[in-house]
């Protein structure tokens, strides 16, 4: 189950801030599930204009809706996002950019809008075109409301096991505010970017520019600095929607923009950690703190680079302090740094100094690599620059659930 909300979140979802509504129904596209706890069509739409900001996979084979996400994004504003889950529309040529574009107009017509004020994303299998018919009769049956953040959520999964979503408060200009979001991500996960979609909502009145560049921060600091196995997928989006439901004067910056963004970045941080927590078949998760780096980039580059170690993540799941492997990820990072400066911690336990080893305790070591979440920490004693990366074990259970995941 989903790890208890971070300290600073709050309950609910994208639909916590004002003026947001979701909802997400099973149609379909996935294997039915007796249970009935399945959904694999949602929406989340906003109930005003609301600006937008969007950050996408670089990979260049590139899904029907993130093609159309990027051509839509021009306009600067949006009023909802449809989406389906169980099937990616990736690599389906004019067909799956027609479909894209037919999921935009069906939930546009059922609220009132232009089919060009919405933007859309799949996620689940490539190279097959969608059921069409399963999947206008699933957007026939939404019904976009506040408290249907939770359908809306599990609609959004294809192997997670569990709807990953929080939300934030923060103080400006004498009003309270609300951040909140959801998102999805189990496998492929890999900066630049990881196989994931991610909505991250506000009321407050965020200028367009300020919110793109307060996003690509965002991620950044977080769905960048994860990786459960180093690859990256065709679908991949993150998107936020400011809508300024809760009113006063357009956040530009400032100290309204920095309380802005705090918030932004904690939602985005603990989602990106939901993420690694229900990566497939990981059993635990550890966070990979590089301190005294040169430069905020070098420090990102290090802590990705040891995070997506398939060599670290087995000597974790072992719960073997083999920390020679994490200076080994950490010096083929293409970061240049001085070995002989650096040291490294497992918790307060004292591995590496100054270049040499120390005579640590290894039962206690693999002690605190038993735990579900551990934290190493990397002093390269060359800056003041910081960044954590979260990386999981590599497990039997994922390398079998990929052998057949067709089939």
């Amino acid at each position: 189950m989903a790890e208890e909300l971070a300290e600073g979140l709050v309950t609910g979802g994208a639909t916590r801030p004002a003026g947001f509504l979701a909802d997400g129904v099973f149609c379909g596209i996935k294997e039915v599930d007796p249970t009935g706890a399945k959904r694999d069509v949602g929406c989340l739409v906003s109930e005003r204009p609301a600006t937008v900001a969007g950050v996408y996979t670089k990979n260049v084979v590139k899904a029907a809706p993130v093609l159309l996400d990027q051509e839509r994004m021009q306009r600067g504003t949006t009023r909802g996002i449809v989406y389906c889950s169980g099937n990616a529309n990736a690599c389906t040529g004019d067909q799956g950019m027609a479909n894209a574009r037919e999921m935009t107009a069906l939930l546009a017509a059922q609220i009132g809008v232009d089919a060009e004020d919405i933007l859309v994303c799949s996620t689940g299998i490539i190279g097959h075109q969608l059921p069409m018919d399963t999947v206008r009769a699933g957007i026939a049956r939404l019904a976009p409301a506040k408290e249907r953040h939770r359908d809306a959520a599990t609609a959004m999964l294809t192997t997670d096991e569990w709807p990953k979503e929080g939300a934030a408060l923060f103080e400006a200009n004498g009003i309270t505010y609300a951040v909140g979001g959801m998102c999805k991500g189990a496998a492929m996960i890999h900066p630049n970017m990881a196989t994931m979609l991610a909505y991250l909502t506000t009321d407050a009145p965020v200028a367009q520019g300020f919110l793109q560049a307060a996003l690509q921060r965002a991620v950044d600091d977080s769905f960048h600095m994860i990786s459960v196995d180093g690859d990256t997928s065709t679908n991949d989006t993150v998107l936020a929607l400011a809508n300024g439901a809760a009113g006063g004067p357009e956040i530009t910056g400032g100290a309204a923009g920095e309380a802005f963004e705090g918030a932004l970045r904690a939602v985005a941080v603990f989602l990106a950690k939901e993420i690694v927590r229900n990566a497939e078949g990981a059993t635990k998760i550890f966070g990979v703190e590089v301190r005294g780096a040169a430069t905020a980039e070098a420090a990102r580059v290090i802590g990705r680079s040891v995070a997506a170690s398939s060599l670290v993540k087995t000597a974790f799941l072992g719960s073997d302090p083999n920390w020679g492997r994490i200076m080994c990820a950490a010096g083929y990072s293409g970061v240049d740094f001085d070995p002989n400066k650096a040291s490294l911690w497992l918790e307060d336990i004292l591995l590496f100094e100054n270049g040499t080893p120390t005579d640590f305790d290894e039962d206690a070591a693999s002690a605190l690599l038993d735990r579900k979440q551990s934290m190493f920490i990397l002093d390269l004693a060359d800056g003041d620059a910081t960044s954590t990366a979260w990386g999981c074990d590599l497990t039997t259970e994922y390398v079998i659930f990929n052998s057949d995941y067709r089939t």
